[in-house]
């Protein structure tokens, strides 16, 4: 699967999207993203592991814990391409 691809299997969950909302205020621990849901930690860990797949999110380990934060270069990338298929030019006309 290509890189957008998998963005947008990525963000096509709401849960996958409420924590790249939650991430946009800085980097957080798995734990405390896990306390924002009502999920078992599988799942969580399953969410996470699509995010990263996709290059949505960033993570680093610090001994037992590991930090999440946004790539927010990817999310430039697909957000440029959704741009573009939305930009019409003048005339009314899509680029």
């Amino acid at each position: 699967m290509n890189a957008t691809n998998s963005a947008f299997k990525a963000i096509a969950d709401p849960a996958r999207r409420e924590i790249l909302r939650l991430l946009r205020g800085g980097e957080m621990t798995a734990g405390e993203l896990a306390e924002q849901f009502d999920m078992s930690k599988p799942t969580m860990s399953h969410h996470f592991a699509v995010l990263a797949e996709a290059d949505l999110i960033t993570r680093r380990r610090e001994g037992q814990t590991i930090w999440y934060g946004l790539n927010t270069t990817v999310l430039q990338d697909v957000l440029s391409w959704m741009m573009d298929l939305t930009v019409t030019d003048t005339k009314g006309r899509k680029k």
